[in-house]
């Protein structure tokens, strides 16, 4: 039986939504629980769950329970044997300590599809011409962004170790229709734009796919940007130990996460509730994530932080 398509997930009713997610957390937790670092996590959660609502009986996963004080190694979460794994990335370490990701085929191929939530929103077909304008570094997001372009057919301009002039006119030579970087990266070519005449007005840039700050659903920076560049902005949202699980709504204002491949939960922290409570519409929480199709690192019920 062939997999809905990403439309049809998109629109499902919120008690198929439900039973899809139940459907797919079992399954993890079931393969999670034969392996060493949830092994123990999980003994003594009667299996499987009867309710997406029941995921609050399963231990919380902090950055902290990933890494290896003072070794340069993969988190935790990715135990697997080591010839299962094909991909190796790293997180920025801006929150503490840098952790290694690892990546089975299987998973790689589970973010392409997670991107491709994200490519449609920005319209992306195989006519687009896009600018990576990133370096060529452990980040993963990069390297997602890069192949899910690949795979849908756009043609990928590497951007990596040159200037921004340079940038700008690979942009030009290539008449690229899209531009993928930070919305910080994005400003600064604006700014050189101005700067060194190059006429950012006439660009072919009609979208730029923006990710790694929130700048791309904050009203300002987003007008600014639009303005400069004459173009569409799409926000994305993911995390090295999550995978890539947002893109920005039509709006601009916020980000849709993308249910049929994560669980989120907004849950208070405090004295009272150290394990996090949940909350009402429109108060302020701090976003749990499940992902529900990296069986290589399974990441539940994880404190983003945000």
């Amino acid at each position: 039986m062939n997999e809905p398509n990403r439309a049809t997930l998109q629109s499902l009713p919120n008690e198929q939504l439900r039973s899809l997610q139940l459907k797919r957390l079992n399954s993890l937790l079931l393969a999670a629980s034969q392996r060493p670092f949830y092994r123990d996590r999980l003994s003594g959660v009667d299996l499987p769950l009867q309710s997406v609502d029941q995921i609050t009986s399963l231990p919380l996963l902090t950055k902290d329970d990933l890494i290896d004080r003072g070794k340069a190694s993969p988190g935790k979460i990715f135990d697997m044997p080591r010839a299962s794994y094909v991909r190796m990335h790293q997180t920025s370490g801006t929150k503490g300590f840098p952790i290694a990701v690892l990546d089975t085929r299987q998973d790689w191929d589970w973010w392409l599809n997670c991107w491709d939530y994200v490519l449609d929103a920005a319209e992306i077909t195989d006519s687009d011409v896009a600018m990576m304008a990133f370096s060529f570094g452990p980040f993963i997001g990069f390297w997602t962004a890069n192949d899910a372009l690949v795979r849908r057919g756009a043609l990928v301009v590497p951007g990596g170790g040159m200037s921004s002039e340079n940038r700008l006119q690979m942009i030009a030579d290539h008449r690229c229709t899209v531009l993928c970087c930070t919305p910080t990266y994005a400003l600064h070519l604006s700014n050189v734009a101005a700067k060194t005449g190059f006429p950012l007005s006439e660009s072919s840039v009609s979208r730029i796919i923006v990710a790694g700050e929130p700048g791309g659903s904050v009203p300002i920076v987003r007008e600014r940007l639009e303005q400069s560049w004459g173009a569409k902005v799409i926000d994305h949202t993911g995390a090295s130990e999550l995978g890539a699980w947002g893109f920005g709504s039509e709006d601009g204002r916020g980000i849709h996460v993308i249910e049929s491949e994560f669980i989120a939960e907004l849950l208070c922290f405090d004295q009272r509730h150290p394990e996090g409570a949940p909350v009402a519409d429109g108060e302020e929480a701090e976003l749990v994530l499940t992902s529900l199709g990296r069986y290589g690192g399974p990441a539940i019920r994880y404190r983003t932080g945000d």
